[in-house]
């Protein structure tokens, strides 16, 4: 039987060359969503985004939803200048009527024609209630005949002659407290007898 080669040069002392070795076997990655992600974003080519989402894009307004906007904004501008106008408007309604309660003070002063010492009470209607202002008899009896008038001015109820009474209404409207009208009908002013004059201590 012939003997192989290999037998003879393992009879002559060389050995066999070792097999080799094999690598390790490695375990495959499990493919989880995020790697599949972070695969497909390595993926896409360095210049190109990705699309925004649909709730980040920006909301774009209807035509209609743009006129009701300005209708709005239009409307806020014409309140704010109307109330604007308003308060300047009131502020010169003050400031008028500040500038003619000091006109009627210098007006007064000195022409006011109350006795300090006068006891009879002259009634009349004032502002929807009765007022009084106490003068004398000659007094009393000029204020009926129209003689005489009473104007409101500071609080105060001041007997003056009706030159001074239409000087002071002119300035003032509503000063004018009392002036009966020489040529109205006997009986007009039911406060004019004394006989019906209203007690001292009644309260209204």
């Amino acid at each position: 039987m012939s003997i192989s080669l290999r037998d003879q040069l393992m009879g002559l002392g060389f050995k066999a060359p070792e097999p080799a070795a094999k690598p390790a076997h490695k375990p495959k990655p499990v493919n989880t969503d995020k790697n599949r992600s972070q695969a497909g974003k390595g993926n896409k080519p360095s210049g190109q985004k990705s699309s925004p989402r649909r709730e980040d894009r920006p909301r774009v307004h209807t035509s209609e939803e743009l006129d009701l906007a300005r209708a709005y904004a239009l409307r806020q501008q014409q309140e704010k200048a109307e109330a604007q106008r308003a308060e300047r408007e009131r502020q010169a309604e003050a400031q008028r009527r500040k500038e003619a309660r000091q006109k009627l003070h210098a007006l007064l002063q000195g022409n006011t024609l109350n006795v300090p010492s006068a006891e009879l009470p002259r009634h009349f209607e004032y502002g929807g209630k009765i007022r009084r202002v106490y003068v004398t008899e000659e007094q009393f009896r000029a204020l009926n005949a129209g003689e005489l008038a009473v104007v409101q001015a500071g609080g105060r109820y001041c007997v003056v002659t009706p030159a001074i009474a239409e000087q002071a209404e002119a300035l003032l409207a509503g000063t004018l407290a009392l002036r009966v009208d020489p040529n109205a009908q006997e009986g007009g002013d039911e406060y004019a007898d004394p006989r019906f004059q209203v007690p001292d201590d009644l309260v209204w």
